[in-house]
Parts: structure tokens; C-alpha cells; sequence
């Protein structure tokens, strides 16, 4: 992510309409109505209407629950509406399952703006698990995944409305079928962190407590810390004595170590990718032996101190390539040289430690192609596609989802949101101007607020699980520690240049622990 100056704006590139608030309540699970038992889900797609199905309305809304035309395959789908405030379940009750674990999958629409709506596998043994249905507004599907552990030979596989009149829900070609799913990756960019305590930054539990921010996100379920390097900054920070000292503090959290190499003194992103000063005018061959010997430097030296990283980014939102002008994609051999230098660093210092390439605009699937392709013929290794996915840039989560789904079979690969984020509110805590900050920036279905950020971060993750056959490693959210503290601004070289980014923090303006946060322990 590069945190850009006060001109930098992207406005009127989104849709302004913004559907109602998502509620954080769940509706109480209703009790199983056993109608026919089977060892597999029947009418799966809703091609014989209603057939295998039973609809269960506490306030007798069971015209609520219909079969209509327009599936997601066939020629029908399921459908929750009504033009009153509703709620009801549909559901199929199986049984003779052998025990063990199992995954429901469905493709999904909404309205949004439901209190509820959400799929769910309970009475099965163990506890309840649910996925909330991401909003739809531009119609399009979306696959959703959950898991669960049979454990006394049945299921209930439930579809659930709680909704405002007029929401609506559509749900097409279910499977339940043996085996799990989960996210390994649930990161966190704690970049800024470092900086931001030096210059009197508090962090605090949700309940107020005030803590280490790492040991705070870590009680949350956070799992991996990602670090930027940068060459020779002007205020030092993300240089690699302070990415020593901050793997130091990562790793005794027990999370894992992701290392994003910028090749840089500042930010690199598909706009700028700005050679250090020290090696500005090297020539192409020098390049390659500078991105060798710096990959290597700091890789080897968190290796000795005992932090070996687990995961490494040669190179930062390199969609235009890196180190400009010789390592610019117009040039796509001398690209391809210089990411071998990084990768064969990498691995001459830990063979174990996984190799990302990251691009940015998550939901480009012919950008992700067409540079993948060029990679790939030019030799390049990798072992992780990792994307940034901001919706408010890069598209709707059906954009996201496309491109996972085709990248991770296309190349093999596990995939990585290595960047997304969203903003809790709209006002600024600081005299800057925050990136995002008008209503019709947001996604729409997304509001600015603690709900709308967890919801947004819920529902990428849910994209991610989804990807087939287990590619789909997790997400990491971008920077949730770069709070509002002065002297903590976007540019190195300028300490009052501000901060655009505490909005989408994951600690609120009293530096409070928010709600999203918890989505990085899988809380549902």
C-alpha cells in the first residue's frame, strides 16, 4: 500500500449508492424440522422447486421461502423476499453421515441490509457453523464456504433470513461434501508500529486496557506479522535494524513472518518503484547484485537472531515491475532478472521460507494473467500469488473471487490477500485528509462504521476460504496499527506530513481494539 499526498485523490470513480447498515446481531439457530433424511443433499440447485427442502417461520412467513427462475447454473434458485420484515429458514436434515469433517458451498446473492443472512450446519454434533452472505448489490454470485465436524452421523444444513422488508437473498448449487476449510494466513502490517510508539502511540484492548498492540491483535486471532523494508529511509524506520527488532517481538507473539522487500527508500507501488539512492545510478547488472545482496543481508541476519521469515514479498505491488527504469515490465526479461536475484536470495538463505509475488488491483484477472504468463515464461519461481484487494479501488468481491478462483488453478499456487482494508468512519483524527473519507467512496453495502469495516473484512476472508482446493491461504490486513500520532505521517521525509490512514486503523480514535479485528481469529 503507498500512503499517497494530499492531492491524491480517487474520487467519482465509485458507485455512490451505499445500501443500509449490515446489524451485528444473529438471529437464535430454530430448531430442526426433520423432513426427509438423507446421506446427501437433495435438489441441490432447486430444479424440482421446494422438493427435499422444509421451511420453518417462528411468525408464520413461510411464503417468505420460495423457488423462483434465474439460477446460478440451472434454470432456478432459492429465494428469501418479502415486502414486510421477515424471518425464516429453510433447510434439509441429513443423516447416516459417516462422522467427520465436511464442507458446504453454495452460490449466493443479497440484497444487504439484512439484521441476518446467513448459512448455517448445526445439530451436527459439534457447534454451530456459520458463513454470512456477502452483499450483492451488482447481482453477480458469489461462492461461500463453511466447515463442520460430524461427529453423531447428522446435519441440518439451514439458510437463514432475518431481514428488513424488501431484502432479499439467493442461494443455488449447494454440495456438502467430506472434507474442511479454514485459513491459515490471518495477518497483520504492523509497519508503522514501531514509529508510532516511538512517538507516544497507545494501543488498547476493546474493554480500554492499554497493551502491546502485537499482544493485542495476537488475544484477537491474529496469526502473522508483515514488516516493509526499505533501503536507507529518512527516518530509519522499516530499515533493516528496526525490522530486526520487530521480527524479534512477532515471532515471541508466536505468529509467523511475512518480509516485503520495497527495493526502495519509500514507498514502491504500481505508481512509483524508485530506486534507492545508494544505487541510483548502477547499471542493470549492478541491480541485480544489489537486489541479491540486500535480499540476502536481511534475510540472513533474521535468520540468526532467530526469526527466519517465513514468507517473502520480492518486491511491493510490482504490477509495472520494480527498481525503474530497468526492472520496468516494458522490459520484461530484466524484470524477470531482477526477481530471480530476490527469489535466489531468499532461498539461498532458507529453502522453507515461501516465496510471494504481489501485485496490486485484486480484481483484475487479465492484468493478473498477463504479467502471471510473461513471469512464468520468463523462469521466474514463486510459490504464493499475493494480491492487494482494496473494494473501493479494485473492484466488486465477485472481481476478487474470479480472479482467485483462475490464478490459483491457472498457476498452481496458494493465494494471499497480502493488503486490504476499510474505514470504521469518515472524519479525520488528524489535520490531514484522510484517502478515504467521502460517503460515495465506500462499497456500496459497506457503511463507514465498526460494523461495516467487520463486515467488510468478514467477507473478504469469506472469498478467500472459498478459492478450490484449498488455495486460498488468508488475508492480511494493511496497516491496523497506523493510528492518528503526530510525526507518524506518510512521508518519511516529512514529519508533518500526516496520517490518511487512521480510519481504516483497527483501533478506533480512543485507540480502542474494534470489532474486525476479531475476524483475524476466524470470530463468527
Amino acid at each position: 500500500m503507498h500512503a499517497p499526498p494530499r492531492h491524491h485523490r480517487l474520487r467519482g470513480l465509485l458507485r455512490a449508492a451505499c445500501l443500509p447498515a449490515l446489524a451485528a446481531l444473529l438471529i437464535t439457530a430454530l430448531p430442526a424440522r426433520q423432513a426427509t433424511a438423507a446421506a446427501t443433499l437433495t435438489n441441490s440447485g432447486f430444479e424440482s422447486g421446494t422438493s427435499g427442502w422444509s421451511t420453518y417461520s417462528a411468525a408464520g412467513q413461510n411464503a417468505a421461502s420460495y423457488v423462483e427462475a434465474g439460477g446460478h447454473s440451472g434454470a432456478s434458485r432459492l429465494a428469501h423476499w418479502s415486502s414486510t420484515a421477515y424471518k425464516v429458514e429453510t433447510y434439509q436434515y441429513l443423516s447416516g453421515l459417516a462422522n467427520g469433517s465436511y464442507t458446504l458451498s453454495a452460490w449466493v446473492r443479497s440484497s444487504g441490509g439484512q439484521n441476518a443472512a446467513y448459512l448455517a450446519l448445526r445439530n451436527c454434533g459439534s457447534a454451530e457453523q456459520r458463513t454470512d452472505l456477502p452483499p450483492t448489490p451488482n447481482g453477480k454470485w458469489i461462492r461461500v464456504v463453511t466447515s463442520v465436524t460430524v461427529t453423531g452421523g447428522q446435519c441440518t444444513v439451514s439458510i437463514n433470513s432475518d431481514a428488513r422488508a424488501g431484502n432479499w437473498i439467493n442461494v443455488d448449487d449447494l454440495t456438502f461434501s467430506p472434507g474442511s476449510t479454514g485459513l491459515s494466513v490471518r495477518g497483520a502490517d504492523v509497519s508503522m508500529l514501531k514509529k508510532s510508539e516511538d512517538l507516544g502511540g497507545v494501543y488498547r484492548t476493546s474493554a480500554g486496557t492499554a497493551g502491546d498492540a502485537l499482544a493485542i491483535l495476537k488475544s484477537a486471532g491474529t496469526n502473522y506479522g508483515r514488516l516493509k523494508v526499505w533501503v536507507d529511509p529518512a527516518d530509519g524506520y522499516s530499515d533493516k535494524p528496526r525490522v530486526l527488532q520487530m521480527a524479534q517481538r512477532i515471532k515471541s507473539q508466536g505468529m509467523k513472518l511475512l518480509v516485503d522487500f520495497h527495493y526502495s527508500d519509500i514507498w514502491a507501488d504500481p505508481g512509483a518503484q524508485t530506486k534507492p539512492a545508494a544505487w541510483a545510478s548502477h547499471s542493470y547488472s549492478q541491480l541485480r547484485t544489489d537486489v541479491y545482496d540486500h535480499t540476502y543481508d536481511v534475510l540472513n541476519a533474521l535468520k540468526a537472531q532467530g526469526t527466519t521469515a517465513d514468507m517473502v514479498q520480492i518486491g511491493n505491488e510490482i504490477n509495472t515491475g520494480l527498481l525503474w527504469p530497468e526492472g520496468s515490465t516494458d522490459n520484461w526479461q530484466q524484470t524477470a532478472g531482477l526477481l530471480k536475484s530476490g527469489i535466489s536470495a531468499a532461498k539461498a538463505v532458507s529453502s522453507s521460507t515461501r516465496i510471494a509475488l504481489h501485485l496490486a488491483h485484486g480484481g483484475d484477472n487479465g492484468l493478473y494473467r498477463w504479467w502471471f504468463d510473461n513471469a512464468t515464461a520468463q523462469g521466474v519461481t514463486f510459490d504464493v500469488i499475493a494480491l492487494s484487494f482494496y473494494g473501493y479501488w479494485h473492484g466488486a468481491l465477485s472481481d476478487l473471487q474470479t480472479n482467485l478462483d483462475d490464478i490459483s488453478a491457472r498457476y498452481g499456487k496458494p493465494v494471499v490477500v497480502a493488503e486490504t482494508a476499510y474505514p470504521f468512519r469518515l472524519d479525520s483524527e488528524d489535520s490531514h485528509e484522510n484517502i478515504i473519507d467521502l460517503p460515495g467512496e465506500l462499497v456500496p453495502g459497506y457503511p463507514a462504521s465498526p460494523a461495516g469495516q467487520a463486515a467488510w473484512l468478514r467477507d473478504v476472508m469469506t472469498v478467500v476460504e472459498a478459492v478450490p482446493n484449498r488455495r486460498g491461504l488468508g488475508v492480511i490486513y494493511w496497516d491496523p496499527t497506523w493510528t492518528a500520532v503526530t510525526g507518524n505521517g506518510w512521508d518519511p521525509t516529512d514529519p508533518s506530513s500526516g496520517n490518511g490512514w487512521e480510519n481504516q486503523a483497527l483501533f478506533d480514535y480512543g485507540d480502542r481494539l474494534l470489532p474486525a479485528a476479531n475476524w483475524l481469529g476466524g470470530h463468527r
